[in-house]
């Protein structure tokens, strides 16, 4: 599991960033989220996630929030 911060949510388009421990910002859809709500995420909040290859590059799955 690969571990970062919510950079940023665009919440009436269901997606967002993360920025990870190593730097990089990668892409998530709100359908990705395990155990919590998209409505309710802020920017800053920690995550521990999965990487996975998609046609546009790296995207965080299986997301979980690790800190409010």
């Amino acid at each position: 599991m690969h571990k970062g911060k919510i950079k940023k949510v665009v919440r009436d388009r269901g997606f967002g960033f993360i920025s990870d421990s190593d730097g990089r910002e990668l892409f998530f859809h709100q359908s990705s989220l395990l155990e919590t709500g998209f409505d309710g995420l802020k920017e800053g909040q920690e995550v521990e996630f999965e990487v996975e290859t998609s046609p546009k590059g790296p995207r965080a799955v299986n997301i979980r929030l690790i800190s409010n």
